[in-house]
């Protein structure tokens, strides 16, 4: 007769609290969506719509494959969730005699993890962080770019770039470790998303804004600038 072990009353708290956060940020690509769609044209408030829907999952797919591992690769365990010791490996260079992490090199498309729901909780919570970051530049270039370069966007931030920097502060990477390996204080510490994800997702948006330049209608001949209403106030609202 096989018999469960029993799990932490903490632990399990943490895990039950790491899933509602992650569902909680999920619904905020409802208000991305109402208030970027509301603020366009009626003419391209469908394709705004469709942008922001199809952006999930394509970003699920992009990180299920290769962006979760390249981001948190690098982490052994995640102990307050009652997580064994997982495998993990982490591209580093070695400077000064200290190691700085790069990028993971381990738990591409979850093979190594599915058997642990801490780890399988945490690739969530991830998730619905990165796919924030990823629909921030929708707004910003909103009805003036095409859908194959918008499906190109969408796998290359959810598959590299966001990761990519995502370890650097949050999966071990050298950012995280300027406090240890150089004394920098605590090294780079994002609590809540705010470089991670805003930021990310601003500098993104602010390079595709200046790569298409402005909506058709913004500025007239004579160089003043034109009123663009968005068709639905109450949907931004």
């Amino acid at each position: 007769m096989m018999t469960a072990s029993a799990v932490p009353l903490d632990q399990s708290l943490n895990l039950a609290w790491v899933l509602i956060a992650g569902f909680l940020v999920m619904f905020m690509q409802a208000g991305f969506a109402m208030l970027e769609t509301g603020f366009t044209r009626a003419k391209n408030a469908t394709n705004t719509m469709a942008m922001n829907l199809i952006i999930y999952p394509i970003g699920i797919i992009g990180f299920w494959l290769t962006g979760y591992a390249f981001m948190m690769g690098g982490v052994r365990e995640w102990p307050s969730l009652g997580t064994a010791e997982i495998g993990h490996h982490e591209l580093t260079v070695m400077i000064g005699g200290h190691p700085f992490g790069i990028i993971g090199l381990s738990k591409f498309a979850l093979a190594s993890i599915s058997h642990d729901p801490a780890s399988l909780a945490m690739f969530v919570f991830a998730l619905v962080f990165m796919d924030t970051a990823a629909t921030i530049p929708t707004g910003a270039m909103a009805e003036r770019w095409r859908f194959i370069a918008f499906f190109i966007y969408g796998f290359f931030m959810s598959m590299f770039l966001y990761p990519l920097y995502g370890n650097w502060v949050w999966g071990g990477g050298w950012l995280s470790q300027l406090g240890v390996n150089l004394g920098v204080g605590h090294g780079h510490v994002d609590f809540a998303g705010s470089s991670v994800v805003h930021m990310t997702g601003g500098v993104t948006a602010l390079a595709g804004a200046i790569v298409l330049g402005p909506r058709i209608g913004k500025f007239r001949r004579d160089g003043a600038i034109g009123a663009l209403p968005g068709h639905n106030l109450p949907m931004a609202v």
